[in-house]
């Protein structure tokens, strides 16, 4: 057989399974460490339940996602998850499922390993989403289950320090209210509303613009311009005031790509 006519064959099968989102829908990417509860409990001596050291790799992950090569305008990230938010216009590998989710797993798992110098691996899932409302809503939810998951790692580990077994916590927390949760905290003098915002909220990376003064060896005089920047906000706001900082991201990309 020809090699034309075999390779012809052959990507028939490789394409078979190929998807493709559609114009003009926003692509969501979302990363999970894959494995993470024995690489932060039994291979590196994090604190618990928030370490300093894993939270900035998971900011350089995320800035490096944001940095290699597509368009993303908004990434987030709590716990062993980031996600991402791709500029609507983005047609980075003909916006191939499998393209996107092989690359960005492959990105953070090299970057992620690299800044703690131990092998570790995500996956990668993607969620297209049809219009801003349901852009807002998604990471609404992320920052919702943030909030749980620091409220339950608190308590967790406040309770395997008295020296109970994983079983018996797990068994103490199930069907415990919100507020039982935290008046167990108080017990243990710690007021769940005075921890650090991004341990509760998580972290958002996204751009802005700032003004840089500069020499014009043209002009022979200084010049001040515009350049777009990644800030990394530790104090993410709660509620409708999430939810408009997220509107206010997508007006500004709407309003830069229309000019």
């Amino acid at each position: 057989m020809k090699f034309e006519m075999l390779d012809k064959k052959m990507r028939s099968f490789e394409t078979s399974m190929d998807q493709f989102i559609l114009p003009e829908l926003y692509i969501v990417a979302r990363l999970d460490g894959r494995g993470f509860t024995k690489l932060t409990k039994e291979l590196l001596d994090f604190e618990r339940p928030f370490d300093v050291r894993f939270r900035d790799a998971m900011v350089q992950t995320t800035k490096h996602l944001m940095n290699c090569g597509f368009k993303i305008i908004y990434g987030y990230a709590q716990s062993d998850e980031i996600s991402l938010l791709f500029q609507p216009a983005d047609n980075s590998f003909g916006r191939k499922t499998r393209k996107l989710i092989s690359v960005l797993a492959g990105e953070a798992s090299s970057c992620f390993s690299l800044a703690l110098n131990t092998m570790a691996a995500f996956d990668c899932r993607i969620i297209p989403l049809p219009n801003e409302k349901l852009v807002i809503d998604y990471f609404r939810w992320r920052a919702e289950d943030a909030n749980r998951n620091a409220l339950n790692a608190y308590c967790y580990w406040k309770l395997r320090d008295q020296g109970l077994s994983s079983s018996a916590v797990t068994s103490k927390l199930s069907g415990l209210s919100i507020g039982n949760k935290n008046e167990l905290l108080y017990q243990q003098n710690i007021n769940y509303n005075d921890l650090p915002s991004w341990q509760k909220r998580g972290i958002g990376i996204y751009y802005t613009t700032t003004t840089k003064k500069s020499y014009d060896p043209v002009k022979q005089k200084e010049v001040e311009t515009d350049r777009r920047v990644l800030i990394c906000d530790t104090e993410l706001p709660m509620d409708a005031s999430y939810s408009s900082l997220l509107a206010e991201i997508l007006l500004k990309e709407k309003i830069r790509n229309e000019y």
